[in-house]
C-alpha cells in the first residue's frame, strides 16, 4: 500500500487547444465553455514553459483538471526569451482585463509582477508558487519544503549508487534550488555519510537559461557522470531533460523533479533510468486555489506551504525497480518517519 507522502498525479483530460498570439507571450485558451460569470483560470508560465515535462508541466496539469471539475475555460500563456518583469506586468494585466479569476504566476519570478497587478485588482485573486514576500488580501503565495522531497532522493541515491558517487545539478544558483541540494546532500549522507556527492549549478541567473537549456544539463551530466557518479538530482526544470537523456546515454540513474518524470510520454524513451522523481504537488496547488475561487467561493490567500506531512511534497515510485527495492523501502519509511515526527529537521542551506 502506497504511503500517504507517495503523491499520485491525478489523472486529467486532455483539452481542446486553440493558439492566440499575445502581445506579452504565446497563449492557449481551452474550447471549453465557461459559466457567464467568470472567464476562468489564468496562468501564465515560468521560464522553460509548457512542456518541460516538469514544474511547468504540473502547473498545466493542474488547470486542466480544474477546467474539467468546475466546468470553466482557462487561458495560458507562455513566457518569452529576455522577458522583463513589465512583461510579466503586462502578461497578467491582460488577463485581469480579460475576467480571469484566480491568476496564477509560476514561480518566483512572477513576485514582482503579482504584487503589482494585485494591488491593481483587489477583487481578483491572484496566487504565485515558490515565493511567499507578498502581503496581500487576494494574494496565495503557495510554497513547498522542497528539501524534505529531496532528502528522500538522496536517501534514494545512496541506496542506489554503486560507487558511493552521486551528484546533483541545480538549473539556477539561488536559495530556492539550493533548498533541493541541502536536502539532497543530507538524505544521503544520512545513509552513508563517507559518500562523494557532485554539485554544480547551471547559471547564476535564470536569463542565461540555467532552467530552459538542456543542451546545458546534459553537459553537466556528462561530466558528472564521467567523473563516476552512477546518480544523478537535477532540480532545473526544462534543463533537467538534458540531465535524463545523459544518464540514460550512460546508463546510469537520473533522479527527476516536480512532476513523476518516469510517466512524462516525452521522457518515454528514457523511463528505465529514472529511478524516482522528488516531488511537489504545484498540480495541486494550482487545483486547490481554483476550487476555493470558482466552487468554494472563500479564496486562499496568504502562505500556504505544502510538506511531507501534508503531502504538499514526495517521491514517486512509479519505476518497479525503485518500488521493489526492500532496502531502499525500508530506508525511505525510516527517513519519512522521522521527517513528519520531527525527529529528522532537514536542512534548507
Amino acid at each position: 500500500m502506497r504511503r500517504v507522502s507517495r503523491i499520485a498525479v491525478a489523472g486529467v483530460a486532455t483539452a481542446a487547444l486553440a493558439v492566440t498570439a499575445s502581445a506579452c507571450g504565446s497563449s492557449s485558451t481551452s474550447s471549453s465553455a465557461g459559466d457567464g460569470k467568470s472567464k476562468g483560470i489564468g496562468l501564465a508560465y515560468d521560464i522553460g514553459g509548457k512542456g518541460d515535462q516538469s514544474f511547468n508541466d504540473a502547473a498545466y496539469a493542474g488547470l486542466q483538471k480544474a477546467e474539467k471539475d468546475f466546468g470553466v475555460s482557462g487561458r495560458d500563456i507562455e513566457p518569452q526569451d529576455g522577458e522583463t518583469d513589465a512583461d510579466k506586468v503586462q502578461r497578467l494585466e491582460t488577463l485581469a482585463k480579460s475576467g480571469y479569476d484566480p491568476i496564477i504566476g509560476v514561480g518566483y519570478s512572477y513576485a514582482p509582477a503579482v504584487k503589482e497587478v494585485a494591488a491593481k485588482y483587489p477583487k481578483v485573486t491572484f496566487g504565485i508558487i515558490d515565493d511567499n514576500t507578498i502581503e496581500s488580501k487576494n494574494v496565495a503565495d503557495m510554497v513547498f519544503h522542497e528539501e524534505q522531497s529531496s532528502y528522500l532522493a538522496g536517501v534514494a541515491a545512496a541506496k542506489a549508487t554503486k560507487k558511493d558517487h552521486i551528484g546533483f545539478i541545480g538549473g539556477v544558483d539561488i536559495p530556492l534550488i539550493h533548498k533541493f541540494e541541502a536536502g539532497y546532500v543530507q538524505g544521503a549522507k544520512s545513509v552513508n555519510p563517507k559518500i562523494k556527492i557532485e554539485s554544480q549549478y547551471l547559471t547564476q541567473t535564470a536569463q542565461e537559461g540555467g532552467f530552459s537549456s538542456p543542451d546545458k544539463g546534459k553537459d553537466a551530466a556528462n561530466g558528472q557522470i564521467e567523473a563516476g557518479a552512477d546518480v544523478v538530482y537535477a532540480a532545473a526544470g526544462l534543463s533537467g531533460q538534458g540531465v535524463i537523456e545523459s544518464a540514460a546515454t550512460h546508463k546510469v540513474w537520473a533522479i527527476g523533479v516536480d512532476s513523476d518524470q518516469y510517466k512524462q510520454d516525452a521522457l518515454a524513451k528514457y523511463k528505465d533510468y529514472i529511478l524516482t522523481s522528488a516531488l511537489k504537488n504545484v498540480e495541486g496547488a494550482v487545483y486547490d486555489l481554483s476550487q476555493s475561487v470558482l466552487k468554494d467561493k472563500k479564496p486562499l490567500s496568504g502562505e500556504i506551504r505544502g510538506d511531507l506531512k501534508s503531502g504538499g511534497v514526495g517521491i514517486s515510485e512509479s519505476n518497479p525497480v525503485f518500488k521493489n527495492n526492500a532496502d531502499l523501502q525500508a530506508a525511505l519509511k525510516k527517513a519519512e518517519e522521522g521527517i513528519k515526527n520531527g525527529t529528522i529537521q532537514v536542512k534548507t542551506s
